[in-house]
């Protein structure tokens, strides 16, 4: 009988699996990240940011703004003139719980994508939004977006499109100037001089 009952449950569970990986992967395209549960920062939080010389940073869950699901990661920054900051979703960080992607990276065939495509609410700043991949050797590989525009609108860049950051790479870096699979992390950044808030969602691998 309990043979019977612990093999009842194999099928549900099986079912509930296969919805996730339907729901994650459709029609040539990974949805990797829609922002959806708690977003939180500190160390045990689902957010890997920061800031420094000057510049400030905060994240939270915006259910008002959102382009798909429940919700948008919203990001609140004051960029200052010389200073930086950091906003990351991944494996390998510091905050644990940022690796929150609905795929990890090793049950990823990256040789069916070649872009990564995601969605931006802008506010016609005019300011640039540094988009930053991380490869398997550590290198931080950046693509540039100008705020131009106001409203969701969605960006699809190929992974050839972004080019090793030579302005800084972490410590252990490979700095190899490869573009090395698999990504294991993505990163936002809004580069000085602007405030404001940005709002993001929808970040999948798709095939361009």
């Amino acid at each position: 009988m309990r043979l019977f009952k612990g093999a009842g449950l194999i099928l549900p569970i099986l079912f509930l699996v296969s919805l996730g990986i339907a729901y994650a992967e459709s029609e040539g395209e990974l949805l990797l990240d829609d922002f959806e549960g708690v977003i939180s920062g500190g160390l045990e939080g689902t957010v890997d940011y920061g800031s420094g010389n000057g510049s400030s940073v905060g994240v939270a869950a915006s259910p008002e703004v959102k382009y798909h699901g429940q919700q948008s990661l919203e990001v609140s920054f004051d960029a200052a003139s010389g200073g930086y900051m950091w906003v990351a979703r991944g494996y390998g960080l510091d905050v644990k719980g940022a690796g929150a992607w609905l795929v990890e990276p090793k049950d990823i065939n990256f040789s069916k994508y070649n872009a990564v495509a995601f969605y931006i609410y802008g506010a016609n700043t005019g300011i640039q939004v540094a988009m930053d991949l991380v490869d398997s050797g550590s290198e931080y590989w950046r693509a540039l977006i100008d705020d131009t525009f106001t409203g969701w609108k969605e960006f699809v860049i190929p992974f050839g499109d972004f080019f090793a950051r030579g302005d800084w790479q972490p410590q252990g870096a490979d700095k190899n100037a490869e573009f090395n699979f698999p990504i294991r992390v993505f990163q936002f950044e809004p580069l000085p001089v602007g405030k404001g808030k940005f709002y993001f969602d929808y970040l999948r691998l798709v095939k361009k």
